[in-house]
């Protein structure tokens, strides 16, 4: 079942139909070049339709942010796991009309909490590209420390460990 999570300004909610062409337009776009994009038609629909599938795969998945007092949607965050991941990763993605509000640092720890107090996960990582300097700041300021031993989904990427130690997504450590 997927949650809806709330913070003093954002819904963090399950994810429709009507949120895929703001998330359509970052993944096709120079935004998503931290994320190895820019992405064609196919891979951001099959990323999109992934994103959704997690939970009931998982327990975990992505989340839209919604801006409470606007009812907008701002971006996305979520718990990723499957094939593609080494470590259960939480990652998170704003849409640039809502940079510089503080909603994606809001989102980021409400769905850490969440993975950590709900689900009982012991760890959870973040994978950043080394220049993507917004991210790498936003992981420091919600607690994450780099983990130079941790494997990224990238052998370029940065690994920021959100708590604990390190453990795959079957719980082995």
């Amino acid at each position: 079942m997927t949650p809806t999570l709330t913070t003093p300004r954002l819904t963090l909610r399950p994810m429709r139909l009507e949120d895929w062409d703001g998330y359509h337009d970052v993944m096709t776009s120079q935004r998503a070049v931290f994320m190895g994009g820019p992405y064609a038609l196919p891979a951001s629909w099959g990323m999109f339709c992934t994103c959704l599938a997690q939970w009931d795969l998982f327990g975990f998945g992505a989340l839209m942010i919604e801006d409470t007092a606007s009812r907008t949607c701002v971006g996305q965050i979520g718990v990723n796991s499957g094939p593609l991941f080494p470590e259960w990763e939480l990652g998170w993605l704003l849409f640039p009309e809502a940079e510089g509000r503080g909603f994606a640092r809001e989102a980021a720890a409400a769905m850490r909490d969440w993975a950590r107090d709900v689900r009982q996960l012991p760890t959870l990582v973040s994978y950043i590209d080394p220049a993507n300097s917004r991210s790498i700041r936003l992981a420091e300021q919600i607690g994450a420390r780099l983990d130079k031993d941790a494997r990224g989904t990238d052998p370029a990427d940065l690994v920021y460990r959100h708590f604990g130690r390190s453990v795959n997504a079957l719980g082995e450590g």
